[in-house]
Order: C-alpha cells, then sequence, then structure tokens
C-alpha cells in the first residue's frame, strides 16, 4: 500500500511507491512519483474495456460464424475484423490498466495480471489473423 509523504515545496503529496509500482508506471508512461490520480477514472475505464471487450465477443464469436455464411463473406473479412477488434481491445485494456496504476487502485496488480493474460491472448490472434491475410 503506497504511503505519503509531503513534497519539499510543501504544495503537495507524493506517494511512496513500490519499485514493482515505479517499474510498471514507467512501462506504462506514467511519471513514477505523480500524485494519485481519481479512482473514478480508472472505475470509468474498467466499465468502458469491458463493454468493449463484450461487443468484441459478440461480433467475433457470435456475429461472424452466424452472418457470414448468410451475408457472403468473404474468408478475408473475419481476420480482418479480428485484427481491427484486437488492437481495438488491446489498446482499451492498455488505457485502462494506466487509468488503475495512475489512481493507485488497490486492484491494480490484478487487474493487471487479469489484462495482461487478456492481452497476450489477443496478440496471439493478431498474429494469426495477419498470417491469414499475408498468406
Amino acid at each position: 500500500m503506497a504511503t505519503s509523504v509531503p513534497t519539499s515545496t510543501g504544495v503537495g503529496v507524493v506517494p511512496v511507491r513500490s519499485r514493482a509500482d515505479r517499474v510498471a508506471r514507467k512501462v506504462l508512461f506514467l511519471e513514477p512519483d505523480a500524485p494519485r490520480a481519481s479512482i473514478f477514472g480508472a472505475q470509468d475505464a474498467f466499465s468502458k474495456s469491458i463493454a468493449l471487450s463484450a461487443v468484441r465477443c459478440l461480433i467475433t464469436y457470435i456475429a461472424i460464424p452466424l452472418l457470414g455464411p448468410i451475408v457472403g463473406l468473404s474468408g478475408a473479412v473475419g481476420p480482418i475484423l479480428g485484427f481491427v477488434l484486437g488492437v481495438v481491445s488491446m489498446v482499451a485494456i492498455f488505457f485502462s490498466t494506466r487509468r488503475f496504476f495512475a489512481a493507485d487502485h488497490r486492484w491494480r496488480w490484478g487487474y493487471a495480471a487479469i489484462g495482461g493474460s487478456i492481452f497476450a491472448f489477443l496478440a496471439v490472434g493478431i498474429v494469426i489473423d495477419a498470417v491469414r491475410l499475408f498468406t
């Protein structure tokens, strides 16, 4: 848990963070010693990320398999759509994780683990879709 210490100017509070938190903040392009952001931003980003993931799953696993043969989608549409949806989902996961760490949310590491796992699966899916597109 991060504690706070006064800044040298006395105008704010800089949280004391673990080495792991500082490294994660650098990876997420956040200042390691920045003050906490609002927790409401993290919760809002999480809600949007979940909604985006739900839409992606509905399109990928229900709409394309059911409507593809009916509408006559060619074989190239699925990988293109999968690629685009995967990239959009990865960006959403990145920014929601960034918000969790900016707010020093107590579940930031749990979300990072789950989001990182999904991120990895999406990366594999993007590579598979790219191979299908270019072969």
